[in-house]
């Protein structure tokens, strides 16, 4: 017997990652209702157009959403669909108690309806393994803008990587493994050992203006102001700036901008760069959670 058989699971809205999930969900004999597809010309066999109304709901053992959650008005955004959604408070209340409502990051609008409603509610990109198999993807597309966005090899670049995160740690790594010549801005000693260990150049923030007198490329994947004015007036001028932390960023992109230093905002990379392979990694936490509570 499948996984999934005789589980019904709504998706709502989403992008090309849903797709997967959806594919996923059906390989395993789920039932699969979406919202928000309307102009989606090849639905996949086995799932089933529906609009977003409690009838639906109402028999809802999974409710999924994309990655990005809903915004604080409700609203939930679609590729597949020129219509606004909106997951109302009214829809929540029609979902049975044992309904699961799976996003990639809620919002606070999420969070406090679902808690209302004591209804399970699971932030997939939270997760310690999804964020650190999401790193491989996002890896590899900050290196396809490096690649797109100079004219040197990155074989023999001088790249600072800032951050020894999930990350950082494989982007230094990936960068390593291509020949460039890589530093590593850290914070603890534990990182500073680690970098270390890799191969790597580990420094601590305080070096940072001097160290990117050298730089070429500057991968920054700390959410926190660090790429400033003191260090963007040190960069050389073909230096390029990479920011992969969440918005918005830890780069002053004006000052940048003014000084003539290319920096570029790098947000949501799985979902642009490997989209099947992002979806991959959400489908299996839910394919995972829902056979849990067969």
């Amino acid at each position: 017997m499948s996984l999934l058989n005789g589980k019904k699971a709504v998706v709502i809205g989403g992008d090309l990652r849903q797709l997967e999930v959806i594919r996923m969900l059906l390989e395993q004999q789920a039932e699969v209702s979406l919202a928000g597809y309307d102009e989606l010309a090849q639905v996949p066999e086995g799932a089933v157009k529906v609009q977003l109304e409690q009838g639906p709901l109402a028999q809802a053992d999974a409710i999924i959403l994309p990655v990005a959650g809903t915004g604080n008005d409700g609203s939930v955004e679609s590729s597949f669909t020129s219509e606004s959604l909106m997951l109302t408070e009214e829809l929540v209340a029609a979902l049975p108690k044992h309904a699961i409502i799976f996003t990639g990051i809620a919002k606070s609008y999420l969070r406090e309806i679902c808690e209302r409603y004591t209804l399970a509610l699971v932030e997939i990109l939270a997760r310690e393994d999804v964020a650190i198999y999401n790193s491989i993807p996002t890896a590899e597309g900050a290196v396809m803008i490096a690649i797109q966005h100079t004219d040197v090899m990155l074989h023999g670049s001088r790249c600072i990587v800032l951050g020894l995160g999930r990350v950082g740690t494989t982007l230094a790594r990936t960068l390593k493994a291509l020949g460039a010549d890589v530093a590593v801005c850290v914070h603890k000693p534990d990182a500073y050992a680690r970098a270390y260990e890799m191969g790597l150049q580990p420094f601590y923030p305080p070096d940072l203006p001097q160290q990117a007198e050298q730089a070429g490329i500057l991968f920054n994947t700390v959410p926190a102001p660090v790429i400033t004015r003191d260090v963007i007036s040190r960069l050389p001028r073909q230096a390029l700036i990479i920011d992969l932390a969440s918005h918005p960023g830890g780069t002053d992109f004006a000052y940048a901008k003014a000084q003539g230093i290319q920096a570029l905002p790098a947000l949501g990379l799985p979902g642009i760069v490997a989209p099947r392979s992002a979806g991959r990694i959400i489908g299996n936490v839910i394919v995972e959670m829902l056979d849990a509570l067969s």
